[in-house]
């Protein structure tokens, strides 16, 4: 499976991240106009925030905001909400992660703008993709302070676009992490890991934490994250799914 996009430099990201637009007189359909003129608009930051879809209503993200996970699988699904509405993503500082199992729960690579080594400038390119994407998921190679962390909130406000963070990430406007996981699929000692169920603890800012029930497809294909009130059967087993890790 590939990408949109897999950049090992910065200056043309802008560039590089934005839909072509078709040459000669051949005219340009309306949704890509539409997407065009949102991200002109983007670009000279005069966006203003709004709700991006999640695959279940707990998982939305609203722009302006950064949200953290201790979960490969929770950024993913995180991302895949936005990215199957139609909205481009961008992921930095991540080369071990599962796009297979990305494209499984709604990722579409298509849209998908990948810088997998940025070395000491992520920073900065977390901020460039921003100017395109309207969520970036980002693994920190070292831990983020409060200032550089405050610049790009004012960052992602501006360009009406959101932060997601495998890792931590300073005053997040909510922390979600896995309580209890069990995989299904694997039988005696043979088969193929199917699925994923979980609970997800959520805390955010000012309100008290709570708990919801994920249903993560493995290898059937593309479909919603479910919601589920059936019991758990704990596991703590550190999983893999496609390149994925916990």
């Amino acid at each position: 499976m590939s990408v949109a996009a897999v950049l090992d430099e910065v200056p043309d990201l802008p560039v590089r991240g934005l839909p072509t637009v078709p040459k000669g007189p051949r005219a340009v359909d309306a949704g890509t106009l539409d997407e065009l003129r949102q991200r002109v608009h983007r670009m000279q930051g005069g966006a203003s925030g709004r709700r991006l879809p999640g695959l279940v209503p707990e998982l939305d993200l609203a722009t302006g905001a950064a949200y953290a996970t201790d979960s490969a699988g929770l950024a993913l699904a995180l991302l895949a909400g936005p990215s199957s509405a139609g909205e481009w993503v961008g992921v930095v500082g991540a080369p071990d992660l599962g796009y297979e199992a990305a494209a499984g729960l709604g990722v579409d690579l298509e849209r998908t703008i990948v810088v997998p080594h940025p070395g000491e400038h992520w920073l900065s390119v977390v901020a460039a993709l921003v100017d395109v994407a309207s969520v970036v998921l980002v693994r920190p190679s070292v831990a983020v302070g409060e200032h550089p962390a405050e610049r790009l909130r004012a960052r992602l406000r501006t360009k009406d676009a959101a932060l997601v963070c495998w890792g931590e990430w300073p005053r997040c406007s909510a922390r979600y992490r896995v309580r209890e996981s069990v995989w299904s699929g694997l039988g005696r000692g043979h088969g193929h890991l199917s699925g994923r169920r979980m609970v997800v603890e959520v805390g955010r800012t000012g309100s008290p934490r709570q708990t919801f029930g994920l249903d993560l497809p493995g290898r059937g294909g593309v479909e919603p994250v479910r919601t589920t009130s059936e019991p758990f059967r704990t596991s703590r087993e550190p999983a893999l799914v496609a390149g994925g890790t916990r």
